[in-house]
């Protein structure tokens, strides 16, 4: 089992200076990856453009994105995908992922009162179609690199988890539990069994949000606004003695790709994966 570990910036905008020293940092690390999140309405850059400028930037990073699709032209996204990884020879990693519901974000994406996961399945299909069309003359605009470029999905939720064995290539979970993420995975393979298909069992991967320190109480609420029902300093490890043990228990539950993103701003790149490297790279093959 390969085991991975790519970083995310985190919370807030990332100004140019900060993202380049973010990205040469990573770099010269020995993480595996970059990560960014999209959030439509949120003070973040769009990853995209954002993983477009670590390409330039870098040679050998993953380059991994979670994209929220609607409201995009599937072909324009399926291009920008697709050329995205032709500059980087290759390395995107992609997760689609509907939105988290912000204030705002379905008026300005256009889909008031429409299902997301319904439309999320529409684009994850309408963008592979593109990428696969036999229809040569846009081939230099729509075919990755990779073949196939992969596509992950999220979520627990027993739909979400059908969906992810009956479509994605891979899962990237987030605010879950060890067991909980053991049983994702196995209802995963289930779902994906009883379509004929079987996902590699080395593509399940979270998200971890972690804190050197214990966060301000604003921190712990909004993780306890998403889960409710589990202690947030269950979710969220806190130091590197206890980021290090949380990985352990969730490659003991099957998982082997991981995220790891601060839930407070950094200040000091150099110092954030110095740190970041003590806690976990040892576990990385």
């Amino acid at each position: 089992m390969k085991v991975r570990f790519a970083v995310a910036p985190g919370v807030g905008w990332l100004e140019r200076q900060q993202l380049l020293s973010f990205a040469d940092t990573l770099e010269a690390s020995g993480f595996d990856g970059v990560w960014l999140a999209d959030l439509p309405v949120g003070a973040l850059i769009d990853p995209m453009l954002g993983l477009a400028i670590i390409a330039a930037r870098t040679t050998r990073l993953k380059l991994g994105a979670n994209i929220v699709p609607l409201g995009r032209n599937p072909f324009l996204l399926a291009k920008e995908l697709a050329q995205l990884d032709q500059v980087s020879e290759g390395r995107v990693l992609l997760s689609f992922v509907p939105g988290i519901g912000m204030p705002g974000e379905r008026e300005v994406l256009g889909i008031d009162g429409v299902a997301r996961q319904r439309l999320l399945e529409d684009a994850l299909l309408a963008v592979r179609a593109h990428w696969e069309s036999p229809d040569e003359s846009l081939a230099h605009v729509t075919r990755p690199v990779q073949q196939p470029l992969e596509v992950w999905l999220g979520g627990h939720g027993p739909k979400a988890l059908e969906r992810v064995g009956r479509l994605a290539d891979g899962w990237l979970g987030a605010n879950v539990t060890p067991a909980e993420s053991r049983a994702a995975r196995e209802r995963i393979q289930e779902s994906a069994a009883a379509c004929g298909r079987e996902v590699d069992p080395e593509h399940f991967g979270l998200s971890i949000g972690y804190a050197r320190s214990v966060p301000d109480p604003e921190v712990l609420a909004a993780i306890s606004a998403r889960r409710d029902d589990v202690d947030p300093l269950e979710l969220l490890p806190v130091g590197r003695e206890q980021l290090r043990a949380s990985v352990e228990r969730y490659l003991e539950a099957g998982l082997s790709k991981f995220v790891l993103r601060p839930v407070v701003p950094v200040q000091d790149w150099r110092d954030e994966t110095a740190w970041l490297a003590d806690a976990v790279l040892a576990l990385q093959t």
